[in-house]
């Protein structure tokens, strides 16, 4: 007895897929018979028409990424901008000096080195280290 027909129409009338309509072996005459929708709705509340739970695979959860020391990125212009502003402005000052004739050429060398490699934070750095120096 084949009712493929029935199990097509089971699964339109309720919503579902086929695979997950079961019909009870019992009450097969019945089903055989059922030709409206109306009829498949009546069987399925008397429980002729059994249908299977949905079964499908579990979600998996993202991981959550840590932001540690080496996922940060810092913005490379940025921090370009504030090298630029301020050894321009470090630059500007030695050679201020250097119109005064207040340092010595060998110094200024050394100073500006130090300029390129960031050794001063501030220009207050710079005027310490020159103060410490003429000591």
């Amino acid at each position: 007895m084949n009712l493929g027909k029935k199990k097509n129409l089971a699964a339109r009338t309720l919503g579902i897929g086929k695979e997950r309509i079961i019909f009870v072996k019992s009450r097969l005459d019945e089903i055989k018979e059922a030709i409206t929708k109306q009829d498949i709705r009546e069987l399925y509340q008397d429980k002729a028409i059994i249908i299977k739970d949905i079964r499908g695979r579990k979600k998996r959860i993202k991981k959550k990424r840590k932001r540690s020391t080496g996922n940060i990125r810092k913005k490379a212009y940025k921090r370009k901008k504030e090298y630029v502003i301020m050894t321009r402005k470090l630059r500007g000052f030695v050679s201020e000096l250097k119109k005064q004739k207040k340092l010595p050429a060998e110094e200024i060398k050394d100073i500006r080195k130090k300029i390129r490699n960031k050794f001063f934070k501030s220009k207050a750095g710079l005027r310490e280290y020159i103060r410490s120096m003429e000591k």
